[in-house]
């Protein structure tokens, strides 16, 4: 059942407490301000029951517990620390003195079940309330590509081989200590994989065409272990599966849990499999179906070009953002599409979000393609600046000499800082939510508290600009600094 508010109840002691006790620090206080709206608590209601089911904790507390947790890169179990020893956060939160603050399982609850789709809403929600304010410049908009790392170790096959292994062997032991499958046959190859895995260390360490081949040979022989055992965990979750389907509705939902998850673990296995036995033979597997992770099966091995970190484990992300760093329009992919075929979709999607297009629109020549220039400008774009791949002609070569498209190109270069910013304080440099979906949902809340503190600086800016505006003119003729008097009364002065 879902709770949007607090019910406030003041505590006596602290309607006693001095007025620096009631006042936010002045970041807070803003952001406090912009997220008192019911506007975003509409994309919780689809999924809490209105009838039945516990109380929720509510929106309002959990919406800046969020922002909490992404501005100040804390975890779960560290955040509800921290809030319920500061008063201001407790404040903030719309959390009583008195009151409990929430198990950092229940945020964790909530996250996973409203996933990606509610935080979507939440950014739209809240770019859609910046344009009634005349807070959104859609001027000039500039889009670039990352990598947001998955939450894997560097993944080797063999690596992979015997940690499949494992994991089969622990969920039949487990299955078998439940009372199922009891005389299905078994053996686990724990054993047997680590020690192949050590040898594979020790022959690395050689470095030598000797000790390639012997690296091969070795996973060659991970691979056949974890054929035997897939087959094996097959059959005892096969014959687990039988015993529950007779057992009916008092089937243990544990044991129904692990078989699910031999079957999964199997399947990510096999083709584990097949992939080890390509780079044996010499070829390398396509990135778009290479699984790297076992917990993340849809994270992706690509290659961006940097130097430091030649091929990166995770999702791709494209950003696009305007004069004032507002996030307009954030996706995540799965694997490495190409740059060209995602921005026109950006525009449209930025578009329909504010009901224009941008006037000038910019990216970097990864984005070049035949064709791309015409498609933004067909969407409602003015002005491309994309530089070209390779040779030019003479006239694309006057036109990119020019000083308007330079100078949109150099600030174009400030995107990388502005994804640098984002990886750096707001937590896209790596995901902890597994799947396409999770690290949709982590990407979209870090930009939802970046974009948040973004609005409610634009807004106080603003409120103060109109208030100076205000004070210049009701104030007398003749009155205030002299150097804001005319220049023909400063002289008579």
């Amino acid at each position: 059942m879902l709770r949007t508010k607090v019910d406030g109840q003041q505590a006596l002691w602290e309607s006693l407490l001095p007025d620096e006790f009631h006042r936010l620090p002045r970041g807070l206080q803003l952001i406090d301000e912009l997220l008192d709206d019911s506007v975003f608590f509409e994309p919780f209601v689809p999924h809490f029951s209105p009838l039945f089911g516990r109380p929720s904790i509510p929106i309002e507390t959990y919406l800046r517990l969020m922002h909490l947790r992404y501005r100040y890169r804390l975890g779960f179990e560290t955040l509800c620390g921290e809030v319920a020893d500061s008063l201001a956060w407790r404040r903030f939160c719309r959390i009583g003195p008195y009151d409990t603050v929430p198990d950092p399982s229940t945020l964790m609850k909530i996250t996973k079940r409203c996933g990606d789709d509610v935080v979507a809403k939440l950014n739209e929600a809240l770019l859609k309330k910046a344009p009634g304010e005349h807070l959104v410049k859609l001027d000039k908009v500039r889009i670039d590509a990352t990598v947001v790392a998955a939450n894997v170790a560097y993944p080797t096959d063999s690596g992979l081989l015997a940690r499949g292994v494992a994991k089969l062997a622990g969920s039949v032991e487990l299955l078998k200590q439940l009372g199922l499958a009891r005389r299905t046959p078994f053996r686990n190859r724990t054993r047997s994989v680590r020690r192949r895995t050590h040898d594979i260390g020790a022959w690395l360490r050689r470095r030598s065409d000797e000790a390639k081949a012997e690296v091969l040979a070795i996973t060659g022989e991970l691979a056949d272990l974890a054929e035997v055992t897939i087959t094996e965990a097959r059959i005892v979750a096969h014959n687990a599966a039988r015993s529950l389907a007779r057992a009916g509705a008092d089937a243990s939902s544990r044991a129904s849990c692990l078989v699910a998850d031999i079957e999964r673990v199997a399947g990510l296995l096999e083709k584990v499999v097949v992939q080890a036995r390509s780079r044996i033979g010499g070829d390398m597997p396509e990135e778009s179906t290479r699984i790297v992770s076992l917990h993340d099966p849809d994270a992706r091995p690509i290659a961006k070009g940097r130097l430091g970190k030649p091929v990166e484990f995770g999702y791709k992300a494209q950003v696009a953002d305007n004069a004032d760093g507002l996030v307009l329009d954030l996706a995540v992919f799965q694997g490495n599409p190409n740059d060209a075929t995602l921005i026109v979709s950006a525009m449209k999607r930025v578009k329909a979000l504010f009901g224009r297009a941008p006037r000038a629109v910019t990216a970097d020549r990864g984005y070049s393609a035949s064709g791309i220039e015409a498609a933004i400008e067909a969407v409602g774009a003015k002005k491309v600046v994309i530089p070209y791949k390779g040779r030019k002609s003479a006239q694309r070569r006057a036109l990119e000499s020019s000083r308007s498209f330079r100078r949109l190109v150099k600030w174009r270069t400030g995107s990388e800082g502005r994804i640098a910013h984002l990886k750096h304080a707001w937590g896209l440099e790596r995901t902890l939510l597994d799947g396409s979906a999770g690290a949709a949902a982590w990407c979209g809340w870090g930009v939802l508290a970046h974009n948040a503190t973004k609005v409610a600086v634009l807004q106080a800016r603003r409120a103060a600009t109109r208030e100076a505006a205000r004070e210049r003119r009701e104030r007398p003729e003749g009155t205030g600094p002299p150097h804001n008097r005319p220049l023909a009364k400063q002289c008579r002065t």
